[in-house]
């Protein structure tokens, strides 16, 4: 290995071993996003107000996310001695009191909030490694994330960073390029295809200088797997670029990350600050003779900008709008020059592929997609956590270990994967398998990571009518095709949602996706994926709202209406204070509901279950016709 790296690298597992066998308990909470949104700066923050004020011996630091996303702010304790870590979870500020003088002052476990030990004797409380969430997990590219401060480069060179560059320091730019081809490495924002293809086309391109882009603007709905690494693991990402510089002779990178991740941006940020501190970015790597920068870039919250040349137009300061290819990015992408596109874990698995070798890195799968992928698991589930699994398992598999089932206990009845652009199918599919090909095959496409599982309380109709919407809305606007298409559909799933749908709306829609695919880019192309997976699986229902004019979900507001069924349930007063309309009257003890002024909000319904009906309209006037004749 390189002298000056492996000096560096040295110093930093010096640094990590004093700092393990300090002597003193350590204290790690983890600062994500996702924690963010529950307190966790708060918890910190009392935790190290409490252990300043108890004079304790006890270290408080920060880690990236554990995956446990539902059940923040986690928080790890490691004992003096280093030889037992337990992880707790929902340590809320409320908690924090009872939280150090039980486990900090006392010395004892909080059972009541231990999620599991992460290494060391149980006492009483299960082996982390047993939870179902960890089990069948491979954590690879989450090693780190939990373990380390995401804002420490000694960190990540202790646990092994930076030696996979080392490695491709000493090889060719060929050897490297054969290395990531041989693991069969697929991108992992969506379409699988090989990442060391798409790093050789850099490299064999005729203009310099070069660029590399991490594209980093991940934009699905229910998706948060990039943002994990981001915020978690930044100097896997750093490095992944330095190898993939080193393939493709690229001088400089960009990470490009979406503006409603601004702790992702800081941390990246710093990370490079750190890593050119550190004389791995910058001139002159280690002495190598190597250059290579790295800068971060905000994006300005355009959904269009996750297709790789919207990206790069952001990047050149034109307005985030997709290029017509031909020419590709490795012909023509920043600044005309040849460039390279990649996800965030295409990157990340660079390192893993070159510390541990081809064969090590794609022996965990034993189907055509190599390696592990990361998922993120929302929608009508217990738990809702981001995991690290081999390609292959199936979507039962995920829902009932990973996602802990339907809530309570209602039926599935669709899997939505990959966001707006992909589609919706239903639960009668939960046995496919987690790889590319049954996706495609049905029309849609699994995407970079999130999954959302939807109980029988959603409709197909709503689902598509928001997803339309969110496409219209991002649209660009450049060619008619899409933004003039994308407003169709949302006027034909609007008037079926208000009751006004015809039987010819169908193939009206089919005809539309028909046209839509001569889009100039991927968002017009793919934004007919979600009504057209609709009308694939979910046909009836659809034809239902259009024919019977009936939400079997009571969602769509045109098809539905509220009534007061109990007059006495003393919930209708805060009902009726909430209502933003005013839709809800009294007179004395007697409560009325004007349905013209209702928009069907279901705060009422939501304040007031027992007292407040919710039915469909057509049913209910025949009812009330029925009875009045």
């Amino acid at each position: 290995m390189n002298a000056k790296l492996q000096t560096i690298i040295e110093a930093s597992k010096k640094a990590w071993e004093a700092e393990q066998k300090s002597g003193r308990v350590r204290v790690n909470v983890c600062i994500d996003t996702s924690s963010l949104a529950v307190g966790a700066d708060e918890t910190l923050a009392a935790i190290r107000a409490a252990v300043s004020a108890k004079k304790l011996p006890v270290d408080v630091g920060i880690t990236g996310s554990w995956g446990f996303c539902w059940v923040e702010p986690t928080v790890t304790v490691r004992s003096a001695d280093g030889g037992r870590m337990v992880l707790y979870s929902q340590v809320t500020p409320a908690h924090v009191a009872e939280f150090v003088q039980t486990v900090l002052v006392d010395g004892k476990d909080l059972p009541e909030l231990a999620l599991g030990v992460v290494d060391g004797p149980e006492d009483g409380i299960p082996m982390l490694a047993d939870h179902q969430v960890m089990q069948g997990q491979v954590r690879r590219l989450m090693a780190n994330t939990g373990f380390t401060d995401p804002e420490n480069i000694d960190h990540y060179l202790a646990r092994g960073g930076y030696e996979g560059f080392g490695k491709a320091l000493e090889m060719e730019p060929e050897a490297i390029v054969k290395e990531v081809v041989d693991s069969g490495l697929g991108g992992r924002g969506g379409s699988g295809f090989p990442a060391g293809r798409k790093w050789d086309f850099l490299r064999t391109a005729t203009a310099d200088p070069r660029y590399l882009v991490c594209n980093a603007d991940e934009g699905d709905p229910g998706a948060w797997v990039n943002r994990v690494l981001l915020e978690g693991d930044p100097q896997l990402i750093v490095e992944g670029l330095l190898i993939a510089s080193l393939a493709s002779h690229a001088s400089a990178g960009y990470v490009y990350i979406r503006y409603e991740y601004p702790l992702a941006v800081a941390r990246m940020n710093k990370a490079v600050e750190q890593a050119r501190a550190k004389g791995l970015l910058g001139k002159d790597i280690c002495g190598s003779g190597k250059d290579f920068e790295l800068f971060v870039v905000k994006g300005a919250g355009s959904y269009v900008c996750g297709d790789e040349t919207g990206l790069i137009n952001s990047i050149d300061g034109y307005r985030g709008m997709p290029r017509i290819k031909p020419p590709f990015p490795a012909q023509a992408g920043l600044w005309n020059k040849p460039t390279n596109v990649n996800n965030v874990e295409s990157y990340a698995n660079a390192p893993l592929i070159l510390r541990g070798g081809a064969a090590w890195w794609s022996n965990v799968s034993e189907v055509a997609e190599k390696g592990t992928k990361m998922f993120s698991l929302s929608g009508s589930v217990n738990f809702m956590p981001c995991v690290e699994i081999p390609f292959g398992l199936t979507l039962r598999q995920v829902l009932d270990q990973y996602a802990g089932g339907i809530k309570d206990g209602r039926p599935c009845k669709a899997i939505q994967p990959g966001g707006p652009l992909s589609g919706v199918i239903a639960a009668a599919e939960i046995d496919l398998p987690m790889v590319l090909g049954p996706y495609r095959d049905r029309g849609i496409f699994l995407g970079g990571g999130g999954v959302m599982f939807l109980d029988d309380t959603f409709c197909v109709v709503d689902l598509c009518k928001s997803y339309a919407a969110f496409c219209e809305d991002e649209s660009c606007g450049r060619c008619t095709t899409c933004h003039g298409g994308t407003q169709r559909v949302v006027e034909i799933m609007r008037r079926i949602g208000r009751g006004g749908g015809r039987e010819a709306d169908l193939d009206n829609l089919e005809d539309l996706a028909k046209t839509m695919f001569w889009s100039n880019c991927q968002h017009g192309q793919l934004s007919p994926n979600s009504f057209r997976s609709a009308i694939r699986f979910f046909r009836d229902e659809m034809l239902e709202h259009i024919v019977e004019k009936r939400c079997r979900a009571q969602v769509c507001e045109g098809l539905i209406e509220y009534r007061i069924r109990a007059q006495g349930d003393p919930a209708l007063v805060e009902a009726m204070e909430i209502c933003p309309t005013g839709a809800i009257t009294s007179s004395g003890s007697a409560y009325a509901l004007d349905d013209a002024a209702c928009i069907r909000c279901g705060a009422c319904k939501e304040l007031a279950p027992g007292a407040i009906d919710v039915r469909d309209r057509v049913a209910s006037a025949v009812a009330e016709g029925a009875t009045a004749g």
